[in-house]
């Protein structure tokens, strides 16, 4: 059931899950986990708000993350839902107990509600910016019934007629808020999840029976770590996209789409070795031959062993004198 959930309305299905949970990078265990929880806590209610919610169907885990609303709060809205109904608009919200001025402002806008009785409830334009759209669409000759669908051609049209710096002047609000409000009028609750590429599924490749080396993929950034990247192919296991494979100088995030070519194969170990795919031109792949390697950096101990010697040098030009190294300082070095 959850799963299904995820596939028809992922975010509601995922912000029950812990975000230290999904495991992405090396050292989040190493960091001060109050300001990791709350910069993940950031993040979320950054996400959600963008998205924006449902308020008639949204859970108390999904409303809790709204600016505004808080988990207490979150249960006494759905409780009021519960008792007198769906909310019929935005301005209904006053009535939840608890449920201050200041905490309306902060949350109205990142709520929708659709097939209430004010249309502009279901786009992400904020109440106080209503009289702002209601003016821009009576200069286009509309009203807020007509469907999102017919709106773009006449809103077309007062745009050809008026300058958007023109017509901000002449409805009373800035530049970059008149831009939103278009966009909203054109494509009420635009959830951004629909600008992304769409998931990438191929019905030949469903296991590690399918892949083959040389086989060439489009696969999705999962993870990134210090000694390359997973990439999600379309299989159980995320294939390792070694840092060796990557051309010098390409930086790779969680989520990019990138192409990739298998270069080995292990499945009694269930790992997958990508490499970045291989010139048109024959030429050689970034990293060289397949099981070439970079030159490795020295190991920790030649590195500590480095140090001492050039801090010595230094040591011994500023003294006009040899100095020498202590066998427990060697000893300490032995142990790195």
């Amino acid at each position: 059931m959850s799963i299904a959930r995820r596939a028809q309305d992922p975010l509601p299905e995922l912000i029950k899950i812990d975000p230290r949970a999904i495991g992405v990078g090396l050292y989040q265990h190493d960091v001060d986990q109050p300001r990791l929880a709350a910069a993940l806590g950031a993040t979320v209610e950054s996400v959600v708000n963008r998205v924006g919610v449902e308020l008639n169907t949204a859970s108390p885990a999904l409303l809790a993350h709204v600016a505004g609303v808080g988990p207490a709060l979150a249960g006494r809205i759905v409780a009021h839902r519960d008792a007198h109904g769906p909310f019929p608009n935005r301005a209904a919200l006053r009535g939840v107990r608890g449920l201050g001025p200041r905490a309306f402002e902060q949350a109205a806008g990142f709520l929708r509600v659709r097939g209430g009785d004010t249309p502009l409830d279901a786009s992400a334009i904020h109440p106080e910016s209503y009289a702002v759209a209601l003016a821009v669409l009576r200069l286009a000759g509309l009203d807020p019934a007509t469907p999102p669908a017919e709106r773009a051609g006449p809103l077309d049209a007062l745009l050809a007629r008026r300058p958007p710096a023109a017509l901000a002047g002449e409805v009373g609000t800035g530049l970059p808020t008149l831009l939103d409000i278009l966009e909203q009028l054109v494509r009420p609750g635009r959830d951004p999840r629909d600008d992304l590429p769409p998931p990438l599924l191929r019905r030949d490749v469903l296991s590690l029976d399918d892949l083959a080396p040389g086989l060439r993929l489009t696969g999705t950034v999962r993870n990134v770590v210090d000694f390359g990247a997973f990439v999600d192919i379309g299989v159980k296991q995320d294939g390792l996209l070694h840092r060796s494979q990557t051309p010098r100088g390409a930086l790779l995030g969680v989520g990019d789409i990138i192409e990739v070519e298998i270069l080995r194969v292990e499945p009694e170990r269930g790992r997958i070795a990508l490499a970045w795919p291989s010139p048109k031109d024959g030429g050689e792949r970034p990293g060289g031959a397949p099981g070439r390697r970079r030159p490795q950096p020295p190991a920790p101990r030649d590195r500590a062993r480095a140090r001492i010697a050039s801090v010595s040098a230094r040591i011994a030009t500023a003294l006009g004198r040899s100095v020498g190294i202590t066998r427990s300082a060697w000893r300490r070095v032995a142990a790195v």
